[in-house]
């Protein structure tokens, strides 16, 4: 797999030097990150073990209603209490947008919520989230349902257990019916969290089990019948009738959140919507068959289409633009030299006069095909949706064009799936394109994945092969073949290392030294890619590594300073790359990797990271110069073809790989193809097909 570069040992930098702000490692550690620079609660201590001021350092129960000598204290008696109520204010204040501020109402909900949660022995500061879900009465709803409290982000069932006896002391048992309705829809978001948004009943009974339920059976059967969760029975995948079965199929009860239920259900109505409302165009006989190019406000007809279709720069192109002149919904798959073929349709729709425009997931992908058609009409999927980019909406709000091409569509879950289905007007054109060996989307669902599987619609699966060493592995790994290739010129290197301490090392001297220096490939186009954040060489401790030899300091803003890079998820899928540029009182800024700025408030600020390592999700809709993957051994057990595929394929030039796994890789990569996901849409879509016939 190319010649094993000889790195040899450099001096290490200047010790690390340890603030406040920063963890004995180096990471960044604000009040919102525990010592490892992970996300930790209020209700988590600093080593991750849940804890809440419910319990007592040996277990038993202790709550804030009371004194170290039995007395009753309120909370407003205690100054830590008062420091928290203060502290819950200020930040709902400073996660509201900008120019909005708190009125007295939800003020006082706050004061009210934060005072519930202290008597409960539960932080104050989870106040503001406690308002945000239940509304302004949710002081009352806590008392009248602790385990509420279980909806909150962050929070475990056992701190929510905790919660309950802090309030309603020992009228808090294990078989309360408010505690088995908070359980399920937490079990099956624990689900949703994994990629599921469907799960099998006894799965979800056996989790309740777990958690102490007594009546698992009785649970389930009440939130269905309240409609706290739907419940839906299919055929068992994979079930094949033979010719003189007579009995019906067997059959599996899979319950689903509501949202996540409804979500389905909306995405296969849209598909079939925008499929049978779809006309094509048609050719008058007087029309020219050399025309390609049709009147305004007129579709193209098959003369048009086919003509265009004859232009394409590839044998792929032109499948492709042949199947969507005749299909509403079109497939297309391929690894990144095959994103060209979309790139040529777009060329030719609006050569065709229709309004077409086309959907990254990043701004760096909407970058390399603008540059690709010299088209401005290509935006990132989430700006399009919410109409700060793209073609703007019709009078009835769906979007005004009549193609749509979206471009790494594995990458949307159900929900956001569902979404832009909605926004599509009928009978219009889409094009779903993606690679169906990188990773799925961070949300639940298999989208894309399920909708191949389904065959209801046409697929082209491009021929266009990713070219030169870093093709050829990635094309193997795709097959389940981790085959060597010839690298003449460095472009694939591996390296060993016996554990996650030498493995952070090589991959940083990779970064800083060997990789600029041979390859002249700065290390700020170089990104280091692993399995996981935890672990001796996970996102944390190399970030740690990398901050101390690329931009050592102090962290004078919440752990960071000017240089560091940086990644910023708002929310779950959507991830931004930066540079911290400074800090004031407004805020952290940041420049972004597409040139624009962002100021994040102290409130959203908690949640940044440092970002010259990433994971493979982490990294999905990019690619870098350089990659540095690294394989630590205690992430050998999650490995999957899908991630070995996704990290490597994340390199144009360079791809180096620090190698601790063992065996587990080439295994991976041969037997372990993705992580599983339950889902309906498959189903959906087949119950929907039998119904039309």
């Amino acid at each position: 797999m190319g010649d094993v570069e000889e790195v040899q040992d450099v001096a290490e930098g200047a010790p690390e030097v340890v603030t406040p702000a920063q963890d004995t490692d180096g990471s960044a550690v604000t009040p919102a990150q525990d010592a490892d620079g992970s996300a930790v609660t209020p209700a988590q201590d600093a080593d991750g073990i849940a804890v809440t001021p419910a319990q007592d350092a040996d277990g038993s129960a202790v709550t804030p209603a009371q004194d170290a000598d039995g007395s009753a204290v309120t909370p407003a008696q205690r100054p830590d209490a008062v420091a928290a109520l203060a502290e819950a204010i200020r930040t709902a204040g400073a996660a509201a947008p900008a120019g909005v501020a708190l009125d007295g109402r939800r003020e006082q909900a706050l004061v009210d919520t934060a005072e519930v949660l202290a008597a409960g022995g539960a932080p104050a500061e989870f106040a503001a989230a406690a308002v945000a879900l239940l509304g302004d009465g949710a002081a009352a709803a806590l008392r009248e349902d602790p385990w509420a409290v279980l909806a909150l982000p962050g929070v475990r069932p056992d701190q929510a257990d905790g919660f309950a006896r802090g309030l309603l002391g020992g009228e808090a048992g294990p078989g309360d019916p408010r505690r088995a309705q908070a359980l399920v829809p937490w079990v099956l978001e624990q689900a949703a969290l994994r990629g599921h948004s469907a799960v099998e009943i006894g799965e979800v009974a056996a989790g309740l089990e777990k958690l102490g339920l007594p009546d698992a059976a009785a649970a389930l059967q009440e939130v269905v019948v309240d409609g706290r969760v739907m419940a839906f029975q299919e055929e068992l995948p994979g079930h094949r009738p033979s010719d003189d079965e007579e009995d019906e199929p067997p059959m599996r009860t899979l319950l689903a959140l509501e949202r996540l239920a409804l979500a389905e259900e909306s995405l296969a109505d849209g598909l079939v919507r925008v499929m049978s409302t779809f006309v094509p165009g048609t050719d008058d006989e007087a029309e020219a068959v050399e025309s390609a190019e049709s009147e305004e406000g007129h579709p193209p007809g098959p003369a048009a289409w086919e003509a265009a279709a004859v232009a394409a720069p590839s044998s792929s192109a032109t499948a492709l633009v042949r199947a969507v002149a005749e299909s509403a919904v079109v497939l297309h798959t391929g690894g990144e030299a095959a994103r060209a073929e979309p790139a040529a349709l777009l060329t030719a729709a609006r050569g065709l006069g229709l309004r077409a425009w086309a959907a990254t997931w990043t701004a760096e992908g909407r970058d390399s095909l603008r540059a690709a058609t010299d088209a401005a009409e290509v935006a990132v999927l989430a700006d399009l949706l919410a109409g700060t980019a793209g073609p703007g909406r019709a009078p009835d709000g769906t979007l005004a064009l009549d193609l749509l091409i979206v471009l790494d569509a594995p990458l949307l879950d159900v929900e956001l799936a569902a979404t832009l289905l909605e926004a599509l007007a009928d009978g219009t054109r889409l094009v779903l394109s993606g690679d169906p060996g990188q990773l799925w989307s961070a949300g639940p669902g298999r989208f894309f994945a399920d909708l191949l599987a389904a065959k209801v619609c046409p697929a082209v699966a491009s021929r266009t092969p990713d070219f030169g060493p870093i093709g050829e592995l990635v094309s193997g790994i795709g097959v389940g073949e981790l085959q060597p290739v010839e690298a003449p010129d460095k472009e694939v290197v591996i390296l060993t290392a016996k554990d996650g301490a030498e493995a952070v090392h090589r991959a940083v001297q990779l970064l800083t030294d060997s990789i600029p220096r041979a390859l002249g490939i700065p290390a700020e186009q170089v990104v280091l890619l692993t399995p996981g954040h935890g672990g001796g060489a996970g996102t944390r401790a190399l970030n740690a590594a990398a901050k101390a030899r690329l931009n050592p300091g102090p962290g004078r803003f919440g752990g960071f300073d000017p240089g560091d890079r940086v990644v910023h998820s708002p929310a779950p899928g959507v991830v931004r790359l930066g540079r911290v540029v400074d800090g004031d009182a407004a805020g952290l800024h940041l420049e972004l990797t597409d040139g624009s700025r962002l100021t994040l408030s102290p409130a959203q600020a908690a949640g940044l990271r440092h970002g010259w390592a990433l994971t493979g999700h982490q990294a999905v809709g990019r690619r870098w110069p350089g990659v540095v993957a690294v394989l630590p051994e205690d992430a050998a057990a999650g490995l999957t073809r899908q991630w070995v595929y996704t990290a490597f394929g994340r390199a144009e030039r360079h791809l180096s790989v620090v190698h601790a796994a063992g065996q587990a890789l080439p295994q991976a990569v041969a037997e372990r193809t993705a992580q599983p996901r339950t889902t309906r849409l498959r189903a959906i879509l087949a119950e929907q097909a039998e119904q039309s016939y």
